[in-house]
């Protein structure tokens, strides 16, 4: 069994949301969905065999691309993909290379059979992050491309504007969290997200933006911590409450996107520390195991 964990760029039709995870789901079992409006993004977590995962994926990845348009798309969180970014990962850190084999299947099988440009990143694409990709959003991506500067791993070499591209990679558990601050300047979370993320000088593993949200006229720090060992989700957690602290503001609320590998919740446990947002429904381990009962005979 592999996780995957497709972003796909629509979080405010229900409709549409909903027959997206449907596609996604026919041949995997889908553990969670999260919507963003303020983001317009969906994150679906995904578990399956590899044929089945792979199946599911390039239907889910049909689905966003049918129902979505990019040319009309307005959200906070950079993207450049109806499909935006796709992660393979292994369900034990020992797997990674099932991952990484899968990812690279699932790259070509999104060219061949549905005729969009994917880009490998991570391991698979030298390094490079999604946010190599997003700079300058789609329509610099377009450019890029079309100058010769960029040439997509797999499928033709022009980029739709409605469509977009598709960033496929293999990587292992991260976890992604949202931090409200009871500020509406853009630029305290800008600030805080420059002190915390790894890029700029702060905590290893950890990736940050600084955003404002429409909905409700504050602002966020929206992390990737994709080192949980190096960077302990609660210690990232206090990092930030103290960052916001010297800046005289307050963490307003907590936002966990997706699901939480067992062993963050557990050093989170250990340490006395609280996880907004976070219990024990929230956990990977525990979901899966409680909807196992619901696999289909494929996934044997």
């Amino acid at each position: 069994m592999l996780e995957a964990v497709p972003n796909v760029s629509e979080g405010r039709s229900p409709e549409a949301i909903a027959a997206i995870g449907a596609a996604f789901s026919a041949d995997a079992l889908l553990l969670d969905v999260h919507s963003d409006p303020d983001h317009n993004r969906s994150v679906y977590t995904l578990a399956a065999a590899r044929e089945g995962l792979l199946d599911s994926l390039v239907a889910g990845i049909a689905a966003a691309v049918e129902l979505g348009d990019l040319r009309e798309h307005v959200g906070v969180h950079p993207r450049v993909g109806a499909a935006d970014v796709v992660p393979l990962v292994p369900l034990a850190p020992e797997q990674i290379e099932d991952a990484a084999d899968a990812a690279r299947a699932l790259a070509a099988r999104i060219a061949s059979e549905l005729g969009l440009p994917v880009f490998l990143y991570g391991e698979l694409g030298s390094g490079r992050r999604p946010a190599f990709f997003r700079r300058g959003g789609l329509d610099e991506l377009r450019r890029r491309v079309a100058s010769g500067e960029l040439v997509p791993s797999h499928g033709p070499g022009r980029i739709d504007p409605r469509s977009g591209a598709v960033l496929v990679g293999a990587r292992h558990a991260l976890v992604a969290y949202n931090l409200e601050l009871a500020t509406d300047d853009v630029e305290v979370a800008r600030a805080i997200a420059q002190a915390v993320r790894e890029s700029s000088g702060g905590m290893p593993g950890v990736q940050a933006l600084g955003l404002r949200l429409p909905s409700s006229g504050r602002v966020q720090v929206s992390m990737n911590v994709v080192d949980v060992e190096r960077a302990p989700l609660h210690e990232v957690v206090e990092r930030v409450r103290a960052e916001a602290r010297a800046r005289d503001v307050e963490v307003a609320a907590a936002e966990l996107v997706g699901l939480v590998p067992e062993r963050v919740w557990k050093a989170a446990a250990e340490a006395g520390a609280e996880l907004p947002g976070v219990d024990e429904s929230r956990v990977l381990e525990q979901v899966l195991g409680s909807r196992l009962a619901e696999w289909p005979k494929r996934s044997s």
